[in-house]
C-alpha cells in the first residue's frame, strides 16, 4: 500500500518550517551570547586597566619607602670632667630605633597620598557622563538612524580624553535596544540604531498658506475697519 502523496507533501513542509524556525532561534541565541561575550571582554579589559595602574601605585609606593632619608644620629659625646674622676658616657640609640619613626612617617605619608588620589580619582570619574549616557544622547540628537561604528567615532572625536572601544559601544546599544530604549534596524549587512524618542516625535505640519485673493479680502476688511 503506498503513501498519499498530498500526505507526504504536508509532513515535509511541516518539517522544513520546524528546521527554520529553529534556524532563527539559533541566530538568535547566538547574537544574544556573543553580545554577553562582548560586555565581559569589555569588563575584563577595565579591569586589567586597573590592575596595572594599582601596580604602578604599588610600585611608587615601595621605591618612596626604600629611598626614605634616615634621621641623623645625635651626638654622644660628653663634655669631659675633671681629672681623677670617673668618667660615664651614655650608649647611643640604636640604628634601629632611630629608623623607626622614620619609616612610620613614610609609611603613613605613602597611606596619605594613596587616599587622595583614590579620592581623585573617584571624583574625576563621578564628573564624567557614563557611556551609556552619551551614547543615549547621541542617538536622540541624530534624525537618521546611525551604526555602532558612526557612534564610536563621533563619541571619540568629542571626548578623546575618555577610551572609547567600538565592541564596547555595540553592546551597550545592544543593551539599550533590549530596554526598549533605542531600536534596531537593517540596511543590507549594516545594522542600525534609532533613538526611541527621535521614533515617537511627532512630525510638525507645515503652515498653510492661504491664497492671494483671500489675503487681499482680509487687508481690505481690516482697512475698512480702521476708516470706521
Amino acid at each position: 500500500m503506498t503513501d498519499n502523496p498530498v500526505t507526504i507533501t504536508s509532513v515535509t513542509s511541516q518539517y522544513a518550517t520546524q528546521v527554520a524556525q529553529d534556524l532563527e532561534l539559533n541566530a538568535k541565541e547566538q547574537e544574544r551570547i556573543g553580545a554577553e561575550l562582548s560586555a565581559l571582554q569589555a569588563q575584563l579589559v577595565v579591569l586589567q586597566d586597573d590592575q596595572s595602574v594599582l601596580h604602578s601605585i604599588q610600585k611608587t609606593l615601595g621605591s618612596r619607602a626604600a629611598s626614605a632619608p634616615s634621621t641623623p644620629e645625635p651626638s654622644t659625646s660628653l663634655p669631659q670632667q675633671a681629672s681623677g674622676k670617673n668618667t660615664t658616657t651614655r650608649r647611643a640609640p640604636s640604628k634601629t630605633a632611630a629608623k623607626a619613626p622614620s619609616a612610620k612617617k613614610t609609611t603613613a605619608q605613602a597611606k596619605k597620598d594613596k587616599t587622595q588620589r583614590a579620592e581623585l580619582k573617584s571624583a574625576t570619574a563621578s564628573a564624567q557622563p557614563t557611556l551609556i549616557a552619551l551614547i543615549r544622547t547621541h542617538l536622540d540628537q541624530q534624525k537618521e538612524p546611525r551604526s555602532a561604528a558612526e557612534v564610536t567615532s563621533a563619541l571619540a572625536e568629542a571626548h578623546p580624553q575618555r577610551k572609547i572601544k567600538s565592541t564596547v559601544v555595540r553592546t551597550t546599544l545592544e543593551n539599550l535596544v533590549a530596554k526598549s530604549q533605542a531600536q534596531r534596524s537593517k540596511q543590507g549587512a549594516s545594522v542600525l540604531y534609532t533613538s526611541v524618542a527621535v521614533q515617537a516625535a511627532p512630525q510638525k505640519a507645515p503652515a498653510t498658506a492661504l491664497p492671494r485673493t483671500e489675503q487681499a479680502s482680509n487687508k481690505r476688511e481690516k482697512a475698512g475697519a480702521v476708516r470706521s
